[in-house]
């Protein structure tokens, strides 16, 4: 037989030619002592011939297959993805809209986001959440809700690309999605594959249905999906932070949720549904993780619930301008295309967003707390500073930050900006303070 890689296959006429060789040829049944002696130096040959030649062949195939063993997790931790170097920005249809969702909503939205300036501030996904599916086809492709999407999200995804935007989706890793259409498990390459050829950008994959389904398995199986595929989608992982998916997704995900859902409440539970949180309790479940983030890989509070009109003008501008000191993701809940005046302000404030966006992606964190009062702080590139003080309480309080709060040394001298006012206010001279409305916040730029 053929001789493959240096190896001879030894086929059936080999096999008769070396039984006739070695002394057993057809009806051979013994053989004198010195045969036998001959047969067991022949033998012993053999063996060591095997050693000699065949074992080191089999070991340099060893090194192949331990790589060929190693799981789906171990490949997606060796590096990841490169993209969301900054906290992506842009808008979501759950919070607003829930499972009432349609293609002409869509369009609307990426209409307003050009119109309103969104855009050009750095909102740049489109995401549809949950409810767009139809039914899974004969071959197991999923497919959209025809009365829902009657133009199909290919060309919806082309619409907003046409827009100068980016394009996002929603599925699940269990068997069903939340809103009970189907998930993605056991359709992981096949829903990559699908998502890449429609144009999709971005994914957000929820947890709902997943039994005791394991959570680092699941995620990486769908991280390793999407980057088989060859386009660039940033993957955001709606885990609800049950895993502690901080502790080992740096590589698997762009985002996590480190929480349950947001409710449009600023500190009061008034929604019966366990799932649902007010922005302060979220806030203090994602403060203390703050050493977890950074570039390509940020701690998600939930999405922003600025303009749905559950929390006041001063609540929503204390809950964008902490998510940005944060270094959250900014994805507006809100219908873009009939937004008021207060809400355009708040979501269009370039200063607070370049707080947000800064490139050297640390996240703020709480560093002073006296009752209600609250002083957090945010390092910026070029050794800016960026600080907010913070009033949960429900009457005005003076509060104040200082050297040691930001951690420079006294003496230090640098420009102050008012962030929400957009004016520049003098230069640091080791302390501010302001007097802060209920609920409210100051928020500055020191230096840069």
């Amino acid at each position: 037989m053929a001789n493959m890689r240096g190896i001879h296959v030894v086929s059936v006429q080999d096999r008769t030619n070396w039984r006739r060789l070695n002394g057993f040829a057809g009806g051979q049944s013994g053989g004198t002592g010195r045969d036998s002696k001959a047969l067991l130096q022949r033998a012993a040959r053999a063996v060591m011939a095997f050693f000699l030649v065949i074992a080191p062949l089999v070991g340099t195939c060893s090194p192949a297959r331990a790589q060929a063993t190693q799981t789906t997790q171990e490949v997606v931790n060796k590096g990841s993805n490169g993209l969301a170097l900054t906290p992506p920005m842009g808008w979501n249809s759950w919070n607003k809209f829930a499972c009432n969702i349609s293609e002409q909503t869509v369009r609307d939205t990426a209409d307003a986001m050009v119109s309103s300036g969104m855009r050009d501030a750095g909102y740049h996904y489109v995401v549809i959440d949950d409810c767009w599916h139809g039914p899974r086809d004969a071959n197991g492709f999923i497919t959209a809700d025809a009365k829902k999407f009657p133009s199909g999200i290919k060309a919806l995804a082309d619409y907003v690309h046409s827009k100068g935007l980016k394009f996002g989706i929603y599925s699940d890793a269990g068997r069903l999605t939340c809103g009970g259409r189907p998930g993605s498990q056991g359709h992981e390459y096949q829903d990559a594959l699908t998502y890449a050829r429609w144009g999709v950008d971005y994914l957000k994959y929820d947890w709902c249905t997943t039994g005791d389904r394991n959570a680092q398995e699941a995620y990486a199986l769908m991280a390793d999906a999407l980057r088989q595929t060859g386009r660039d989608i940033v993957f955001s992982m709606c885990e609800w932070g049950s895993a502690k998916p901080w502790l080992w997704a740096r590589n698997v995900g762009n985002l996590w949720r480190t929480t349950g859902d947001i409710s449009d409440d600023f500190g009061t539970k008034k929604k019966a549904h366990d799932w649902e949180h007010p922005m302060l309790q979220l806030l203090d479940w994602n403060e203390p993780l703050w050493p977890f983030a950074g570039p390509g890989h940020w701690n998600d509070p939930d999405m922003l619930e600025v303009g749905n009109g559950g929390m006041s003008t001063v609540e929503y501008r204390s809950h964008f301008s902490l998510w940005a000191m944060m270094a959250a993701p900014l994805i507006a809940g809100n219908d873009i295309a009939h937004m008021d005046e207060a809400t355009k302000s708040i979501l269009l404030n370039r200063d607070v967003i370049a707080v947000d966006q800064d490139p050297l992606g640390v996240q703020g964190h709480r560093v002073a707390q006296n009752g209600t009062s609250e002083v957090w702080v945010k390092p910026l590139s070029g050794g800016a500073r960026a600080i907010i003080l913070f009033n949960r309480g429900d009457t005005p309080a003076v509060i104040e930050a200082t050297d040691s709060h930001i951690g420079w040394p006294a003496g230090v001298r640098a420009e102050v900006r008012n962030l929400w006012t957009h004016k520049d206010i003098g230069r640091w001279a080791g302390r501010i303070s302001a007097t802060v409305e209920p609920h409210g916040v100051e928020m500055f730029r020191i230096g840069g």
